[in-house]
């Protein structure tokens, strides 16, 4: 299996909820870094535990909007939903041994555009 098709089933256990069954595409000493919060989770069995525990309005959803592999390196664009709010989460991915071995991942915030660029933007 290469490196993206295991990112791509790790998306799509992700998006039955059932964050047990998506930690099975992780390596047992997974790690995941959040660069923004500066936490690390350790272990496929603490990313399930944190993902099961956390607050949602509904079934959480995923969608990709941009993948890229090189080598055993993967990077992901997805949309997360749980119908009430919308994020995005950028992923870095490393992958061995068709298990990913570890994330970085960024949960940037969407802003209000600062007014004086707007003669040289669109807004969308």
């Amino acid at each position: 299996m290469m490196a993206k098709d295991v990112v791509i089933a790790y998306w799509l256990a992700m998006e039955s909820n059932d964050f047990y069954v998506a930690a099975r595409w992780l390596a047992e000493d997974f790690e995941c870094y959040w660069p923004q919060s500066n936490e690390l989770i350790v272990g496929r069995e603490n990313f399930a535990a944190l993902n099961t525990a956390y607050p949602s309005e509904g079934q959480w959803r995923f969608t990709i909007e941009r993948i890229v592999q090189e080598g055993n390196q993967v990077v992901t664009d997805v949309v997360v939903s749980d119908g009430q709010r919308e994020d995005r989460a950028l992923t870095f991915h490393t992958v061995e041994h068709e298990l990913i071995r570890r994330q970085t991942e960024y949960w940037p915030d969407s802003y209000e555009a600062p007014a004086w660029r707007a003669q040289w933007v669109q807004r969308v």
